[in-house]
């Protein structure tokens, strides 16, 4: 079971932002699950992966929110 941040609630840039503090504490290879219902996260999560380096493995909606699966660069 991959890490999992709960970012249901949160606007931007929040969302990214808790991400990112819990991406720091996983080694290269290590996977994290975020959840978030902020419209902008459909933009932010791709755009962060792109500028970290991190892969976007995938996303869905699920309960009105999205669910993003990353693996750390």
């Amino acid at each position: 079971m991959s890490e999992l941040v709960d970012a249901r609630g949160l606007l931007c840039p929040l969302p990214v932002l808790r991400l990112r503090k819990r991406m720091s504490l996983l080694k290269s290879g290590e996977e994290i699950t975020l959840l978030a219902d902020d419209p902008a996260a459909v933009i932010d999560v791709p755009h962060f992966c792109s500028e970290a380096g991190h892969n976007l493995l995938h996303s869905s909606e699920e309960d009105g929110a999205q669910r993003y699966v990353l693996r750390k660069a």
